[in-house]
């Protein structure tokens, strides 16, 4: 779908909230294409329940293929009460996990950065929460989401077992390792590794590869913590962490953790790549961490600086437009100095903005940035 003169971005808003902060983003992604050297092809799809109503399938062929072939894949969010209605094998296989999957975006960005101006947000004193910048890389297309056998299944006594299968190769804990690796070095030369190398043998796994990596990334400060201790430690002492480096089920509820730090998870992007092509791009995915909210959609009151961020993160890393995601991020640093609020991280006795007036306030801090 990409051209030598555009890049093409696949539009996904999804479900609930996912509709009104993925209107935001796309906003965001307009600006940029009116920029001198720019040009992006912004293609809309349905996906989810609106995808459903129209052709019995949650992501259908035609979608899948327009997205591995895109540049770049901006998603909002998945699920809403709806989906009870939705027979179970259609949400099976149209589901946000086939889509990571097919795409092979094994490496799971989510950054956490506590700006100034949020700190009276969060639930930790100022002291503790202030300097928060860290960034989780989380392993997203194996693990215990995946494993095989994934079932419930009917004991002899009449009674049910759940099953699910936490299981790792040797070379899908290689691939993301070195990933971490590379991007510590970027960063401040030092990686937490995450797991349960005491009670899981997928664990010991972990660690064992991850140590084994390491030998080719001497340079890198290595530290490995279990994933237990992580949680408290976020909350304890944030700040200690740079780079963080989990499995795809710790990953997923570490960073939920440290977005309590924040106080919201409507500030928290996330950007999923895979290795790179024979052309050395890799395909790209990006979507806030929060998921579609269903008690608050279509109210308009939805945070869209994580869709916002998102979209920053796309410029930075798949659409080669880095001084562009620079401007995104200085446009939501003075949006937020100048004391502009939605509902979840409204000071008291303020009257918040709503998902579009926040979308309005980015959009005029970029126009004058």
């Amino acid at each position: 779908m990409s051209s030598a003169n555009a890049h093409t971005v696949v539009v996904l808003p999804g479900d609930g909230i996912g509709l009104e902060v993925t209107a935001q983003a796309r906003r965001v992604l307009e600006w940029a294409g009116d920029q001198d050297g720019m040009a992006l092809n912004l293609a809309d799809r349905h996906y989810g329940n609106e995808a459903y109503k129209r052709s019995g399938e949650v992501l259908t062929d035609e979608t899948l293929a327009d997205v591995l072939a895109a540049d770049a894949v901006l998603f909002g969010a998945s699920g809403t009460n709806d989906n009870d209605d939705i027979p179970r094998e259609v949400r099976k296989r149209g589901s946000l996990l086939r889509m990571r999957k097919e795409m092979d975006v094994f490496a799971n960005l989510r950054p956490v950065r506590m700006p100034e101006a949020l700190l009276d947000a969060s639930p930790l004193v100022p002291e503790r929460a202030r300097g928060t910048d860290m960034i989780f890389v989380r392993e997203l297309t194996s693990g215990l989401y995946f494993g095989q056998p994934k079932m419930i299944e009917d004991l002899p006594d009449g009674s049910q077992r759940g099953v699910d299968t936490q299981a790792y190769t040797t070379g899908e804990i290689a691939r993301v390792a070195d990933f971490a690796f590379e991007l510590a070095r970027s960063r401040s030369g030092k990686l937490h590794s995450v797991e349960k190398s005491n009670v899981m043998e997928s664990g010991r796994l972990w660690r064992q590869v991850v140590s084994a990596r390491h030998a080719d990334h001497s340079d890198i400060e290595l530290i490995h913590m279990l994933g237990d201790n992580c949680g408290m430690q976020l909350v304890k002492n944030p700040g200690q962490f740079d780079v963080i480096l989990a499995d795809n089920m710790f990953g997923d509820i570490l960073s939920d953790v440290a977005g309590g730090v924040m106080g919201t998870l409507g500030m928290l992007p996330s950007a999923s790549l895979s290795a790179p092509g024979p052309d050395g791009r890799r395909k790209a995915f990006f979507e806030p961490v929060h998921g579609s909210a269903p008690d608050i959609a279509g109210q308009g009151i939805a945070n869209p600086l994580a869709a916002i961020q998102s979209a920053g993160m796309m410029l930075r890393l798949a659409l080669d437009a880095p001084a562009l995601a620079d401007r995104v991020d200085r446009a939501i640093d003075t949006v937020l100095a100048a004391g502009v609020r939605t509902a979840d991280i409204a000071r008291p006795g303020t009257t918040p903005v709503t998902t579009a007036g926040m979308g309005d306030a980015i959009l005029a801090a970029l126009v004058d940035g």
